[in-house]
């Protein structure tokens, strides 16, 4: 059971306000002072410093904060498998990005429930920074994402690697070739939205080279990839998406690779849990089980 003194010092470091945290756990606000004291005593060290009226956390704060987060998923994730347990049913509630959620994932999900029939599944797609914070929430077990995440956080392993490309419509007049990314800049970019794995591998490729989307001479933001994909077939425009989103219209000419010399990335998509979880064993064998070539048997 974990301790509710761990909630008190979870709910300020959401805030950084302990009369909001009062209010969240309805309890006072002497009473919340009064946990993150008897924390302070029990661990020997000063969680929070003060300037002012700014709060913010001490490296032992920080600390203290990862472990609780990942104390707090285990203690929703233990009290869910119990349940599932008691009731003889099994559950699996994980989170996925959007190119994984629609074009990835679906085969192998298909394999896991021929095997586990029985088996209740919740997917929730989002954007990577929304499934972190459903996972550091323990909303969900796990997520799959394509997008960046603090390792000193999360454990992981990776599902697959995918090329990340150019594409435009078949018909849509690029300049003359050869093509380098500097060559694009004249053209309508349609891109994910703020926040997306999709969109953070092109921000970061064009940070690298001194450059930002905003340097395109026309922008159009999008959170549907099909709606992406329909606008590029009709030549509105070029995009850049992973491989596995545009595969089917690249087999049946709607769409075509830009030949681009200077732009080979090949990213991975992982597999994440909290970091030092007690149930890590259980997360590889659930890796193996939604993995296309294997065949383990999780106790879900």
């Amino acid at each position: 059971m974990l301790d509710f003194r761990i909630d008190t010092f979870l709910a300020v470091c959401r805030f950084m306000n302990f009369t909001r945290a009062a209010e969240t756990l309805h309890i006072t606000q002497p009473a919340v002072s009064q946990h993150i004291h008897w924390l302070e005593e029990k661990y020997h060290c000063r969680l929070f410093t003060f300037q002012g009226k700014k709060m913010a956390l001490t490296p032992a704060g920080e600390t203290l904060l990862s472990a609780a987060t990942t104390m707090k998923h285990d203690a929703l994730y233990l009290e869910d498998r119990l349940q599932q347990i008691r009731q003889n049913t099994g559950r699996l509630v994980f989170g996925a990005t959007l190119t994984i959620g629609e074009f990835v994932i679906p085969k192998h999900l298909a394999r896991f429930l021929e095997r586990y029939p029985d088996v209740s599944v919740r997917m929730v797609v989002a954007n990577t920074q929304e499934l972190l914070k459903e996972l550091d929430a323990g909303e969900i077990d796990f997520a799959l994402v394509e997008g960046y995440f603090a390792k000193s956080e999360y454990d992981s392993l990776v599902y697959a690697r995918e090329p990340y490309i150019g594409v435009c419509g078949t018909s849509y007049p690029l300049p003359d070739a050869p093509l380098r990314m500097e060559d694009l800049l004249a053209e309508r970019l349609i891109v994910r939205e703020a926040g997306s794995g999709t969109r953070e591998v092109l921000e970061r490729y064009l940070e690298g080279r001194n450059c930002t989307l905003r340097d395109f001479r026309r922008l159009t933001e999008a959170g549907n990839l099909n709606a992406i994909k329909s606008l590029v077939e009709q030549n509105c425009g070029v995009t850049f998406l992973y491989e596995a989103a545009v595969a089917d219209s690249l087999r049946d000419g709607t769409l075509r690779r830009i030949p681009l010399t200077d732009f080979h990335i090949v990213n991975d998509f992982t597999f994440i849990w909290r970091k030092n979880s007690a149930f890590a064993a259980h997360y590889h064998e659930l890796f193996q089980a939604l993995h296309e070539d294997s065949a383990t048997s999780p106790s879900v």
